[in-house]
């Protein structure tokens, strides 16, 4: 079952400035499967940018699923978040919050601010890539994404 059966490629926004972390989800998330196009922004601020189609992004396409990082440079992913959610263009698309961070105080906060989901990074590669194709399992082929805003 997917939710994209034969259709365009699914469109997922990773934010994360860590390059191995970026390396190895984005390996898991092209792996087989359900098509998927990731981009990968490494800040807040670049990935609002992204978003808002400013700049750079001004002809790119909104994501259908957002994956952030919590501790970046710039501003924060609880900052990004609250601005997604607080901005009637972006707050349907699903973001789910991937970071290493397991403090309680974080978790409350991220879902608080509408975090669709909240995973903590395993430091171990094999339980990461796991992890990622846990969440490519379930949000790309389980889970309805809503429609894409932007074209």
């Amino acid at each position: 079952m997917t939710t994209n059966p034969g259709h365009r490629p699914v469109e997922i926004l990773l934010v994360d400035d860590d390059p191995e972390d970026v390396l190895l989800a984005r390996e898991a998330l092209q792996e087989g499967g359900v098509p998927s196009n990731v981009s990968v922004v490494e800040d807040g601020v670049e990935a609002l940018a992204f978003l808002r189609g400013q700049g750079k992004y001004a002809h790119g396409l909104l994501p259908d699923l957002i994956l952030l990082d919590l501790k970046m440079p710039r501003k924060s992913g609880l900052e990004v978040l609250a601005e997604i959610k607080a901005d009637e263009a972006l707050r349907s698309i699903p973001v789910i919050v991937l970071t290493t961070s397991d403090a309680s105080d974080d978790v409350l906060k991220a879902y608080d601010l509408q975090a669709s989901l909240y995973v903590t990074k395993p430091a171990d590669i094999q339980e990461f890539d796991r992890v990622m194709n846990s969440i490519k399992d379930f949000c790309l082929t389980v889970v309805k994404l809503p429609p894409r805003k932007r074209s």
